[in-house]
């Protein structure tokens, strides 16, 4: 960690300045929910205008279509903490990318979202078990999850790095780059799994290994990096570029690798075609693109929904 103490401080006090003003220390609502961010979140409506596909409905169950909703499980937006995804208006309510996706989709599939919170970890064995007809959180496709639950993709994200300003590296291309840093991430995801597995590295090339810090909330790895705790934050693409552009005192150090993100849905149920079929007519007729473009992210769309595609991870 080779920074210098004075920054360290300096960032360390002006994040705890944010996070007093925003009166909590406990959520990652803290860290990112500024008036600036508040103001800055973009407000038109791409969703509305859809109609309902008769074509598309006919592919929900019956039961779905005669109770005209859909289970959602997924994690409460809070605040500005998960943007581009997910995050909360000055109102309190939900706005995002995946927000405007899944509700784009209900429109096409003539139901409603019955939206049900989770943790990250619960969602998954919640659509396993048919507690969930469909899970949504910014999931990967991987083998493992292929495995228990079907993917409906519908954007392409990454596994990205954001560091302090005045950390050592310009950039991370190669977890080789990580060698003698501490990187913080979330447990239980892909992220985790590509650090385990990349562990060894390091030794292998005669250098100090990496240290990871598992975290469940995003909050303590801000203030790990403004204090010098924290080397190296690895997370999602979309939400690390957001990050730098509205965090002082950080910088993107780049992409390792990109993923399919998509909607799950239990093995082998035709709900997970729907998704697909509805997100590929978005697509078709340019709502798809609206959609990206107003939450700045065009581009890191993908060009076809795909059911189960092959997964890297």
């Amino acid at each position: 960690m080779n920074r210098p103490p004075l920054a360290r401080l300096a960032a360390a006090s002006a994040l705890l300045a944010l996070l007093t003003a925003c009166g909590s220390t406990t959520t990652p609502t803290a860290v990112r929910a500024t008036a600036a961010d508040a103001t800055a979140l973009p407000t038109q409506d791409v969703v509305s205008h859809l109609k309902a596909d008769p074509a598309l409905a006919a592919q929900l169950p019956e039961a779905v279509r005669s109770r005209g909703t859909l289970l959602l499980g997924t994690t409460q937006a809070v605040g500005s903490s998960s943007l581009p995804h997910g995050g909360q208006d000055p109102s309190g309510k939900e706005v995002g990318l995946d927000i405007d996706l899944r509700e784009a989709v209900a429109k096409l599939l003539g139901v409603r979202w019955d939206v049900q919170y989770g943790t990250f970890p619960t969602v998954i064995p919640g659509v396993q078990n048919g507690k969930y007809d469909v899970g949504q959180d910014n999931f990967g496709v991987t083998k493992a999850r292929e495995q228990v639950v079907d993917f409906a993709t519908y954007l392409e994200d990454g596994q990205s790095f954001l560091g302090a300003k005045d950390l050592d590296l310009a950039s991370v291309a190669t977890l080789a780059d990580l060698c003698g840093h501490t990187v913080a991430t979330s447990p239980g995801t892909t992220f985790q799994q590509i650090l385990t597995q990349g562990a060894a590295l390091c030794a292998a090339a005669g250098k100090k290994p990496y240290t990871v810090q598992y975290f469940a909330e995003t909050a303590p790895i801000f203030l790990g990096l403004a204090n010098g705790k924290v080397d190296i934050y690895f997370g999602p693409t979309l939400s690390l570029k957001y990050d730098a552009a509205h965090l002082p005192g950080t910088k993107y150090l780049g992409q390792l690798s990109s993923t399919p993100v998509g909607f799950v849905t239990a093995k082998g149920s035709p709900v997970g075609k729907a998704l697909a079929a509805a997100v590929n007519k978005l697509i078709a007729d340019g709502d798809y693109d609206r959609i990206f473009a107003k939450w700045g992210v065009a581009g890191t769309g993908v060009k076809q929904s795909l059911l189960n595609p092959p997964a890297a991870l």
